[in-house]
């Protein structure tokens, strides 16, 4: 922790840095929702060292640390000055914590509560391992609060959100967090439900009239719908548009994210259609949306209600 308090920094977005193009998008995101939701904004740079191997090492590591801590720190300080910049009267947090982002962001995310996470889609050194890798599958999935991975150009001031809708106590954390952010911004708001996600040994033995996909759809597109527009109530300002679709949860939501200014899924589903919104499209929509996607997770509440 650097000269500042957990308690300075409750509820602040918590942004991910590495000093790449990539993380500073991601940070500038950062800043622009710290300042619009009225919360700090905590830029963490995770310094991920090798042990030495000799005594030799360990004193040519020792200058060189000192050097690679001096310029990150040169670094930290030029993206958070950007971002005040940006945005005048925005209070701008920087911590270097040592380790791997796997336990450092973590370790942070549990002592500030932030309101959410944000890191960059592509970077260097550790987050880029941890963007390509594991790590970001292990945030989306354990992290109690949302993940924002910021991908693609700036959207439009207009440009629309699009949230994926399943019915499932996880769905309306993801619509709540989806017309929220749309309610803040001034944009609308497009509600995905895709209807067609049988399984894959459904489809190859029967086609869909005999396993009662038309007998299901209204049924099931009415009762997410419903619960859809019982969140929705409470925002009234957002203009919203329901688009309940046959195709592919993934394809779907990748399709209608071109041009959108954020992608909002769950973590899987759990609802009328089992199927949809699970880890595998959460997954892919990080790795492969046009645009900033936010992923919340399960938790055992939701999984109750869903």
């Amino acid at each position: 922790m650097e000269s500042w308090s957990a308690a300075e920094a409750r509820e602040a977005v918590l942004a991910c840095f590495d000093g790449s193009e990539g993380g500073r998008r991601a940070v500038w995101w950062a800043a622009g929702e710290a300042a619009a939701r009225g919360r700090p904004l905590v830029i963490a740079w995770s310094l991920e060292w090798e042990p030495p191997r000799s005594q030799e090492e360990l004193a040519q590591a020792n200058v060189g640390a000192h050097e690679i801590v001096k310029e990150t720190r040169r670094e930290l300080d030029e993206v958070a000055e950007d971002c005040r910049a940006l945005y005048p009267g925005l209070t701008v947090l920087t911590t270097l914590p040592d380790g791997a982002p796997e336990v450092t962001v973590a370790r942070l995310a549990d002592e500030i509560a932030p309101a959410l996470v944000v890191a960059g889609a592509s970077g260097r050194g550790a987050l880029s391992r941890m963007l390509l890798g594991s790590t970001v599958a292990y945030f989306a999935r354990a992290l109690r609060q949302p993940l924002v991975v910021v991908r693609g150009e700036p959207a439009p001031p207009e440009a629309p959100v699009v949230v994926g809708v399943d019915g499932s106590g996880t769905s309306n954390r993801a619509v709540d967090f989806a017309l929220s952010f749309a309610d803040r911004h001034g944009v609308p708001l497009r509600a995905v439900h895709s209807w067609t996600d049988w399984p894959l040994d459904v489809y190859a033995t029967a086609p869909p009239a005999q396993v009662g996909l038309y007998h299901m759809d209204d049924a099931v597109q009415e009762a997410a719908r419903e619960q859809f527009e019982e969140v929705a109530r409470r925002y009234p300002r957002v203009s919203v548009h329901w688009d309940g679709v046959a195709d592919r949860p993934t394809h779907a939501l990748l399709e209608r994210a071109e041009g959108a200014r954020l992608l909002v899924v769950g973590s899987h589903g759990r609802g009328p259609v089992t199927r949809a919104l699970l880890g595998s499209v959460s997954h892919a929509v990080l790795y492969h949306a046009p645009c900033p996607v936010a992923v919340l997770r399960s938790r055992p509440e939701d999984e109750e209600n869903g």
